[in-house]
């Protein structure tokens, strides 16, 4: 890794990070035109970010053309930095909504019984 993802990517799997979904939301007006010239170079980040172990997964809606992401990150601003370099973020084409992510506790419920005795 080159540069500053070199210093905000996970460096291993015992590291402590964050979850974090990004949705994509076009900015208003927008045309499909005014995309073409950014996503050669668009793809090229999303490699790169996927490379340094941020972006974990991408998809798009099926019920609209905007990507869906999942990243890992030690904190939101980390995050939000890396989407910050985008391409098509960089020429406000595009804004990302983020959505930082907890584990769900509830599962632990199905084994307080056999812990504790209770039936």
């Amino acid at each position: 890794m080159e540069g500053r993802l070199s210093q905000v990517a996970p460096k291993s799997y015992g590291q402590t990070t964050l979850k974090i979904i990004a949705l994509e939301h076009e900015t208003p007006d927008v045309t499909g035109a005014d995309f073409e010239p950014h996503l050669k170079a668009e793809a090229a980040k999303v490699y790169e970010l996927m490379q340094a172990n941020l972006i974990r997964e991408i998809y798009f809606r099926q019920d609209r053309a905007e990507a869906v992401l999942i990243l890992e990150c030690a904190d939101v601003d980390t995050a939000r930095a890396a989407l910050d370099e985008m391409p098509l973020v960089q020429a406000g084409l595009i804004t990302f909504e983020l959505i930082p992510l907890a584990p769900y506790p509830g599962l632990k419920r199905l084994f307080e019984q056999i812990r504790t005795g209770d039936t």
